[in-house]
């Protein structure tokens, strides 16, 4: 999976780009814990990790993979998306940690639900969250996310709520 689509640039100048290999040096950065990588990665994801398993785990350049700019092109946020059983899946969400309940993850989120129809033709958004990673699943949830039942035959389905939320035309890129 490529990054086909565009930037996307919303109205206050916050830019969602495709990510580059120099992305990947920052964000590296901002994981310093074992529980602060399975949080973000799941509980494949490598700790310690080296640039190049870093780079494995995250599926790159194989996945469709964005970050965030703020007003001053700083990298604020990270995520990726790929289809999941007929379903735009989100992985990977992250914002950066001295920027957190900043509203970032949903404007994170809002640029992913714009670019990622565009390369999937498909009717509906999913992800999966922790179910104590509580400001998560409230930002989910304000977006129309809903908890669903969980798919059978994944793993962590005692330790994970499983969300969709239909795509809605106008929400996406043109």
């Amino acid at each position: 999976m490529s990054n086909e689509a565009h930037d996307v640039v919303d109205s206050e100048g916050w830019r969602l780009t495709p990510a580059d290999a120099g992305d990947f040096d920052e964000l590296m950065r901002w994981f310093r814990t074992a529980d602060d990588v399975k949080t973000w990665g799941g509980p494949r994801f490598r700790f310690p990790f080296s640039r190049a398993t870093f780079r494995e785990d995250c599926h790159w350049p194989g996945m469709a993979t964005y970050v965030l700019r703020d007003t001053a092109s700083e990298l604020v946020a990270f995520g990726q998306f790929y289809n999941r059983s007929g379903r735009i899946n989100f992985a990977r969400l992250v914002a950066h940690p001295n920027r957190r309940g900043q509203g970032i993850g949903r404007r994170l989120l809002e640029g992913l639900m714009r670019v990622s129809p565009a390369q999937f033709d498909l009717d509906e958004f999913s992800l999966f969250v922790y179910r104590d990673n509580m400001p998560a699943l409230c930002c989910y949830e304000s977006m129309g996310f809903e908890i669903q039942d969980y798919p059978p035959d994944q793993i962590l389905a005692d330790e994970c709520f499983y969300l969709t939320r239909p795509i809605i035309a106008a929400e996406t890129a043109t």
